[in-house]
């Protein structure tokens, strides 16, 4: 393959990667919404998670999209490091480490793998029992003892110490992915002015910031009540 065809093909790998980026972190601001109503209160939260989890929509398109999103955006990260690392003649020759970069822009295959973790931990508490209940026992109801078991769950996840450790531990890894990965995404989609970039750099640092201490709270919420 010519130097021109490599190029474009990495240019379309990160663009590709950037819009699988701003896909997850629009499911990001969702999700944490949907959790944030668990603190409001239990009724609420029941409803809309059984409206979510029972909508074809939702679970017959949406979540096979995000499913997909998430491999794809990790996969094509490792992809990227990869070239990135075997496109350097002598490796880390004219690499002077913070002088030409900052630490997460330099440890993003690090805290995404951490991230990626705990995603999995996430799918082993919520979503795999979640496909068990409705599409194996074939219960679609929701109910438990006569109540949506949603709210209960989940309160019931979080009364482990070592597991909220572990979510509020991913959770600040995903902060210092997202305060690079942010701004990066709309670079990769050639989205840079002189005048809304530091804008944009701004915003990213809050939404980095925000998003997992959202989700920090919750899972102290609970934890504490």
């Amino acid at each position: 393959m010519s130097d021109k065809k490599k190029g474009l093909s990495s240019i379309v790998r990160k663009v590709l990667m950037a819009l699988s980026g701003f896909f997850l972190m629009f499911f990001l601001l969702q999700h944490l919404s949907i959790n944030m109503m668990s603190v409001v209160g239990e009724e609420l939260f029941n409803d809309v998670s059984h409206f979510m989890g029972t909508n074809p929509v939702v679970q017959g398109l949406l979540q096979p999209v995000l499913i997909f999103a998430v491999i794809f955006h990790f996969v094509m990260g490792i992809v990227l490091e990869m070239q990135n690392r075997n496109a350097r003649a002598v490796k880390y020759a004219m690499y002077k480490g913070s002088a030409n970069a900052n630490w997460m822009s330099r440890n993003m295959i690090y805290s995404g793998l951490v991230v990626l973790a705990f995603l999995a931990l996430h799918f082993y508490d919520f979503w795999i029992p979640e496909i068990k209940i409705k599409y194996i026992d074939g219960d679609m109801t929701g109910l438990h003892d006569g109540s949506y078991r949603y709210y209960e769950e989940l309160v019931h996840k979080f009364q482990d110490p070592v597991r909220v450790g572990l979510y509020i531990i991913s959770f600040v890894f995903l902060a210092l992915h997202l305060l690079h990965g942010f701004q990066s995404s709309f670079q990769s989609v050639g989205f840079s002015h002189r005048k809304y970039t530091p804008i944009i750099k701004k915003l990213g640092n809050v939404f980095a910031i925000a998003v997992p201490l959202g989700f920090v709270f919750i899972a102290i919420y609970h934890f504490i009540n």
